[in-house]
C-alpha cells in the first residue's frame, strides 16, 4: 500500500476552526497495491468537512445505511458529523486522494460554487489535474513553506473550481441518457486503455454518431476521449513509476505504446518532466521524507 500525506501541525486529531472562511487541515493519497481491504468507519464523523477524489479503480460507500458503489472520476463530500464509512479493496487497485477542511464560512463557499448541502458524491472526470492539485497540496502542507496556509486554500478552490465547471457541463448536456452513454465509455476505456483503442469503431459499437459522442464526452468530462485515454495512460505511468521497478521500455509497452520515446514526449509534455527525472524527484522526495522521520 502507497501512502504520502501531511497535516496541520502534524496533528492527526480533527478540529473546527472558527477564524478563517476556509482552511485545510490535512490531505492525502493512497493506492492498494497489495492489501486486500482498507476499511474507515466514523460512526460520528469528524468536526471538519472532507473530499474524497477515486482516481481509479473503484469504492464501496455507505450513505444513511445504503450501499453506493463509487467508481473513478467521481468525488465525494462529508460534512461534519456525518457518519463515514467506506472500503476500498486491493483487487480494484483503487487510488483515492483526499482533503480535509474546516472554516467558519465553508457552507457558504461550496455553496458558492455550486456545491448544495445535499451533494453527495459528483461525477467530476478523471483527470492529471486534479492529482496534480492534491499532490501540490500534499508538498505544500509537508513542506510548510512561507504562506503556505493561504496556498493550500488556493489551491483547494482551484479544485472548487472545477468541480463547479463540471457541474455547468453536465447540466448543459442534457439528459441521464447521455451522462450513462459517457460513464459507460469511461469504464471501457480505464479497462482497456492499454490496448489500440478507436473512438471510431467503440461510437459505432454503441449505434452512436462519432461526432455527437466526442461532443458529449468532453462537455462531460472535460477532454476529448482520446485525450481522456492519454490522461489514463499516464496516471498509470505514473503508478508504475512509483511503485514498480520496471524501466522506462518496459512501462512504455504496459500502458499501451510500442515506441519507448514516443512515450517520454508524451509524459513530459502531459506532466513537464520525463519518466525518468519523474522517477528520481520522487525518490530524492520519499529519501528526504524518511530522513525527516528518523
Amino acid at each position: 500500500m502507497y501512502v504520502n500525506s501531511a497535516y496541520w501541525q502534524n496533528s492527526r486529531v480533527d478540529f473546527k476552526d472558527r477564524t478563517h472562511p476556509l482552511f485545510v487541515g490535512s490531505c492525502g493519497t493512497y493506492r492498494l497495491l497489495t492489501r486486500p481491504v482498507l476499511p474507515s468507519h466514523r460512526p460520528r464523523g469528524r468536526l471538519d468537512f472532507q473530499l474524497l477524489y477515486i482516481a481509479s479503480g473503484k469504492a464501496q460507500f455507505y450513505f444513511n445505511g445504503a450501499e453506493k458503489i463509487v467508481t473513478a472520476g467521481h468525488m465525494v463530500f462529508y460534512r461534519p458529523r456525518e457518519e463515514q464509512k467506506y472500503r476500498y479493496y486491493g483487487a480494484d487497485q483503487t487510488e483515492v486522494y483526499w482533503v480535509h477542511f474546516t472554516g467558519n464560512d465553508v457552507t457558504n463557499i461550496l455553496r458558492q460554487y455550486g456545491i448544495s448541502d445535499s451533494t453527495r458524491v459528483v461525477y467530476t472526470g478523471n483527470s492529471l489535474e486534479y492529482k496534480r492539485l492534491f499532490s501540490r497540496m500534499i508538498q505544500e502542507l509537508q513542506m510548510r513553506r512561507e504562506n503556505y496556509e493561504q496556498l493550500l486554500v488556493l489551491l483547494l478552490r482551484q479544485i472548487f473550481i472545477e468541480i463547479q465547471r463540471r457541474l455547468a457541463q453536465r447540466s448543459k448536456a442534457g439528459n441521464r441518457y447521455i451522462e450513462t452513454e459517457v460513464e459507460t465509455a469511461v469504464r471501457h476505456f480505464q479497462a482497456h486503455y492499454n490496448t489500440a483503442l478507436s473512438i471510431e469503431d467503440y461510437a459505432a459499437s454503441r449505434g452512436l454518431s462519432i461526432s455527437w459522442f466526442i461532443r458529449n464526452f468532453k462537455e462531460l468530462t472535460g477532454l476529448t476521449p482520446m485525450r481522456y485515454i492519454l490522461s489514463v495512460r499516464i496516471a498509470n505511468a505514473q503508478n508504475l513509476l512509483e511503485t514498480t521497478e520496471y524501466n522506462i521500455a518496459e512501462i512504455s509497452d504496459i500502458i499501451g505504446y510500442e515506441n519507448p520515446l514516443y512515450f517520454s514526449r508524451m509524459f513530459k509534455k502531459q506532466t513537464g518532466v520525463s519518466p525518468s527525472e519523474f522517477r528520481r524527484q520522487l525518490r530524492n522526495y520519499q529519501a528526504a521524507d524518511a530522513d525527516d522521520l528518523k
